[in-house]
């Protein structure tokens, strides 16, 4: 089963972690850059989908993101599993840490997706985030630039997990 990746990125790393992804999974993934002209309705060729996020300043989604999250109104996620990944910095904004993964965790779930990829808030040092849910973040969060040396073993370890979880 063909996955769809979907992702923002300004500076390339979030880019080059959805690279790592499609490289490492024990399947077909294929990459989409969102952006303001993204057709939304390619989100109808997958019933798998990963998404991925970097969150900008005090909280904000990526201008990627940004410019297409409204164009989603009308996609239906109903009957989709969905992972997602994000990018913060909790050293700058451990506050507002990985943030922009709550909006679209929010996103999806109005589209009746079901999110899957869980991930523990352990090893991290921040005060709060959107992408925390009952204690745990909603997906992956990688912090590149305070922790690059645990970026691949815990892309790794999630990869194995939600290549259970989507099936």
């Amino acid at each position: 089963m063909k996955i769809g990746l979907f992702y923002g990125s300004t500076n390339g790393n979030t880019k080059r972690v959805a690279e790592m992804i499609r490289d490492q999974y024990p399947g077909e993934v294929d990459l989409h850059k969102v952006h303001e002209e993204f057709d939304p309705e390619i989100f109808d060729q997958y019933d798998r989908i990963i998404l991925g996020v970097p969150t900008y300043g005090q909280g904000s989604l990526q201008e990627d993101w940004a410019d297409f999250v409204w164009e989603m109104d009308d996609v239906d996620l109903s009957g989709k599993k969905v992972a997602i990944f994000g990018l913060g910095d909790q050293g700058e904004y451990p506050d507002h840490f990985a943030d922009a993964m709550g909006e679209l965790y929010e996103k999806v779930q109005e589209l009746g997706g079901e999110v899957v990829g869980e991930w523990p808030t352990e090893g991290y040092d921040f005060k709060a985030s959107k992408a925390v849910i009952g204690g745990a973040f909603l997906g992956l969060v990688l912090d590149v630039d305070r922790q690059p040396q645990l970026t691949q073993d815990r892309l790794a370890r999630w990869i194995e997990q939600i290549s259970q979880e989507l099936g």
